[in-house]
């Protein structure tokens, strides 16, 4: 399955936070990736931690799990 803007909605639903967008041109690097929009899931469902969605422009960099202190772990699609 392709993971388009659209399937990962639906998959997680509307972020809580975004930081960039699609069309904004300046990049970031988080976890070794560069991105350039950040969508932020708090505490999802109270499971403890934030889910944190890169992308670069229309291409799914990857999904992680950000615990309370500060530990990042790739999630599987």
């Amino acid at each position: 399955m392709a993971w388009t803007r659209g399937a990962v909605a639906r998959r997680f639903g509307n972020p809580d936070d975004q930081l960039g967008s699609v069309n904004d041109p300046r990049t970031f690097e988080e976890f070794e990736v560069r991105w350039n929009e950040k969508w932020i899931y708090r505490d999802p469902h109270g499971a403890g931690y934030d889910r944190v969605v890169l992308w670069r422009r229309y291409d799914l960099i990857g999904v992680w799990r950000v615990s309370a202190d500060g530990a990042w772990e790739p999630e599987e699609l």
